[in-house]
């Protein structure tokens, strides 16, 4: 065999061992919906389903929103008001959940902060518009310790990293060394 060749055979057996091996890690995760709740939007009911059951503060989870009958003939809006979303944004619309796409949904949405939260819906579909609101929708605090020493924590490698980097560059000092050819 010749090098070229041999080359060639390698880096196809990597690409495609690499292709092999990413191929379940692209696959999406199931959506598992721990907790629901109903709501009367106009004419049309609607089932809230929340991934993670308390919400936490600082918390990714997925939201999914199904209106009896299907989303295929409906569109809508959902607006946030609470202590971590600023006055006055407007409603956003209702969209397909990227990993649940028969339902609407949020993905890996996250409150920064504790409080109470509303969740208000407008729906738009054959029966006419309908108008409804989740309220008392509770976001405890964040799990696990305070963001300061969460980050002072998490640093700590790095700074141990600089300070190996700058004695090692004191005790070689690859300025001060003569150039040897």
């Amino acid at each position: 065999m010749t090098v070229p060749r041999r080359l060639t055979v390698t880096v196809l057996a990597v690409l495609t061992l690499s292709l092999i091996a990413v191929a379940p890690a692209s696959a999406y995760a199931p959506v598992e919906i721990v907790h629901t709740e109903r709501v009367q939007v106009g004419p049309y009911g609607v089932t809230v389903g929340f991934s993670t059951w308390p919400i936490r503060a600082m918390k990714s989870l997925d939201f999914t929103f199904m209106p009896d009958g299907g989303i295929a003939d409906k569109s809508g809006t959902l607006r946030l008001t609470g202590p971590a979303i600023r006055p006055g944004r407007r409603a956003t619309p209702l969209v397909r959940h990227p990993r649940k796409r028969e339902s609407w949904g949020l993905d890996v949405k996250a409150f920064d902060a504790p409080g109470t939260y509303t969740f208000t819906f407008a729906i738009d579909g054959p029966l006419g518009h309908g108008e409804g609101t989740i309220g008392d929708v509770t976001v405890l605090d964040q799990p696990g310790p305070p963001l300061p020493l969460s980050w002072t924590i998490g640093t700590l490698p790095l700074v141990g990293l600089l300070v190996f980097f700058v004695v090692a560059w004191r005790r070689t000092r690859p300025g001060r060394q003569p150039l040897v050819v």
